[in-house]
């Protein structure tokens, strides 16, 4: 999916350093059963839903030649040359995904762009959207096999829904114990899955020899051309062959550049295009397996098993969606385009594993009223790919930036490039545009009120900081009164949290106003949120010293970790600075905020603002710090 950044986090360590440690083909193999979830559960319905769209249903041998053909060259364009080739190449500090282009492409900039950060928020929210929608329609896909499943009649069909919504719920509940244990399985099943996928194609390519002409696009073409704008409506069908492309992208910092193009290369595209060939020759030669061309191509001798095989490589692949959903979250609350979220580590030593309870819940109560909304997975396929077509094009033009400022090169070759794929996605755009009545607005809205979301709480948080700016003492002019009326002091070390060092803090100025006591040191702490994945220790600290009684301390984390204050503050000591955390006081500015009719955002915005502030996770628990230490001051703010 979009940026299911993390979703290796299931399976391997995520720092980029640790690829050295491991083989090449555990990172390849570790790569086949995280990044190719979605893509890999695809040819349980994107051929039917395509076959069923074209003008004839399917029955005619031109429908089933252009369908195959678009689906291979549809896999060769936009993930081997877009993904694999180009945009791979785009790494931030060996990361990849919507935000970390995002990220990347202000670094660059010789100013930071509105535009940009745009771009991203747009990117991130439209990965939620879509996330939502792929455990449904990869398990329904799955649990529906059970129709032609022998020994089972129709009276199945009433329970399909239950049993894929049973098996959902039981994924998201297993969420908070954390994926490590199970993790190195998804590697191994992953693979079997795509050999199952490639042996039943070349079984099945056998019975009709001519599906190879597929290979030629000419067919796509005139399929398209013959079927007129029933041929451009195919296309967004067409599209649910590559939906999870981005996790090749996505992913890159987890597994590395080589051992994602290996695999994707030598095993999951071989595999995938057999399967698709396959399917087609089986419908060219038994037409009725147009209206399941997957199951139709199963053996009822290996039925169960591949049925049981299909199951678990879609819960692998929604696995993946929800651990790339946490990732994503993360990143977002990092760079500040979401409040502080209770984000929990399930693993000691995997640095990828995160359990994010509030959007867990969320994505689960969305996928299950999608299940019992529409039904079955065609349904579902009418709403599925115009969030990916839209996170897809936002990575296009995100690749300009990057392309005409990091790579600098000229204006005309950075626009040719980005035209080319963006061209490419316009005509999937276009094509999803038009099953918005069938279901598609559904992730459009929901992307919709992320990007709402995200800009309230960026726009809120900038008024605030603004106000508080506005109405606070700077930092060196308090330090000169402290000298002339020198207040009483208190032993220890006091540390004031605070997004500008400048500035006085709030609780520092309330601690003197109403306690009127300083304390012997006093730490001014600034968390900083780096363009860059991760940092390293050596570069974590830095500290400024203002006078005597004041040191500013600022500590940085990348977008893709965890803060925790206590362990970065250790590192002081080799800075100089020394200080026992158990006998050092944390004051914190609590801000009660009141809507104002005369700020910066409408009323109706404030209270959004003031809904998000008042529903964020504890500074005290976000931060790692012991609550025992903790001093909290709190302070009215209108806006």
């Amino acid at each position: 999916m979009a940026d299911s950044a993390g979703a290796a986090g299931a399976a391997k360590e995520s720092h980029p350093h640790h690829h050295k440690q491991d083989s090449f083909a555990a990172l390849a193999l570790g790569a086949i059963g995280v990044v190719f979830g979605d893509i890999g559960t695809s040819p349980l319905y994107a051929m039917k839903e395509a076959l069923h769209h074209s003008r004839s249903g399917g029955a005619s041998e031109l429908a089933v030649l252009g369908v195959v053909s678009l689906v291979l060259w549809a896999l060769v364009l936009i993930v081997t040359i877009k993904y694999v080739v180009f945009l791979m190449r785009a790494d931030n500090k060996g990361e990849g995904g919507t935000l970390a282009l995002m990220a990347l492409a202000q670094r660059y900039l010789p100013k930071r762009s509105t535009a940009v950060f745009f771009l991203g928020v747009i990117g991130a929210a439209l990965f939620y959207g879509d996330g939502i929608i792929t455990p449904a329609i990869s398990v329904l896909s799955a649990v529906e096999g059970l129709k032609d499943a022998p020994g089972v009649g129709a009276g199945i069909e009433p329970y399909l829904v239950p049993i894929a919504a049973g098996v959902l719920v039981a994924l998201f509940m297993v969420q908070a114990r954390g994926t490590h244990r199970v993790a190195a399985f998804f590697g191994p099943v992953m693979a079997l899955w795509f050999l199952t996928l490639g042996g039943l194609g070349m079984f099945h390519i056998a019975d009709d020899w001519s599906i190879l002409r597929a290979l030629n696009p000419y067919y796509g073409v005139r399929f398209l051309v013959n079927d007129g704008l029933v041929g451009f409506v195919i296309l967004g069908s067409v599209f649910l062959a590559v939906t999870g492309a981005e996790a090749l992208y996505a992913d890159m910092g987890h597994f590395g550049r080589a051992p994602i193009r290996a695999s994707w290369l030598a095993f999951a595209l071989p595999c995938l295009a057999l399967n698709y060939l396959g399917q087609g020759a089986n419908v060219l030669a038994h037409s009725a397996a147009r209206f399941n061309p997957f199951w139709e191509m199963v053996p009822e001798l290996a039925y169960w098993p591949v049925f049981v095989l299909a199951t678990a490589a879609t819960v692998i692949a929604s696995q993946a969606v929800i651990t790339g959903a946490f990732s994503m979250t993360q990143q977002a609350v990092q760079l500040g385009l979401l409040p502080r979220i209770d984000i929990r580590r399930t693993s000691e030593t995997q640095a990828g594993q995160i359990y994010v309870p509030q959007v867990n819940t969320y994505l689960m109560i969305g996928v299950l009223v999608l299940l019992f909304t529409f039904q079955d997975s065609s349904s579902l396929a009418a709403a599925y790919g115009i969030a990916v077509t839209g996170a897809m094009f936002v990575d296009t033009l995100l690749f300009f930036v990057i392309i005409r400022f990091m790579w600098k090169r000229p204006v005309w070759q950075a626009a040719l490039a980005a035209s080319a794929f963006g061209a490419l996605d316009l005509v999937f755009i276009g094509s999803n545009l038009l099953k918005i009545p069938d279901g598609a607005w559904l992730p459009l809205v929901m992307g919709a009120m992320l990007v709402l979301i995200m800009w309230t709480w960026t726009r809120g948080a900038q008024i605030l900081a603004e106000k508080t700016r506005r109405d606070s003492v700077p930092l060196v002019e308090l330090s000169e009164i402290l000298k002339a009326r020198a207040p009483h002091r208190a032993p220890g070390t006091a540390i004031f949290l605070t997004s500008d060092p400048d500035i006085a803090p709030v609780a520092l100025m309330h601690n003197l106003k109403h306690n009127k006591v300083l304390h012997e040191k006093n730490i001014i702490l600034t968390v900083i949120t780096a363009e860059t994945p991760r940092v390293r220790d050596e570069d974590r600290i830095r500290i400024e010293e203002v006078n005597e009684d004041f040191k500013k301390v600022f500590i940085s984390y990348g977008f893709m970790e965890s803060p925790n204050l206590p362990k970065g503050l250790g590192l002081c000591r080799k800075l100089g600075l020394k200080f026992d955390i158990m006998a050092t006081s944390f004051f914190l500015g609590r801000r009660s905020i009141v809507p104002s009719a005369h700020s910066g955002m409408p009323l109706w915005q404030d209270k959004i603002f003031i809904f998000l502030m008042k529903n964020a996770a504890n500074p005290t628990d976000f931060y790692k710090i012991p609550p025992g230490r903790v001093v909290e001051l709190g302070t009215q703010v209108t806006v």
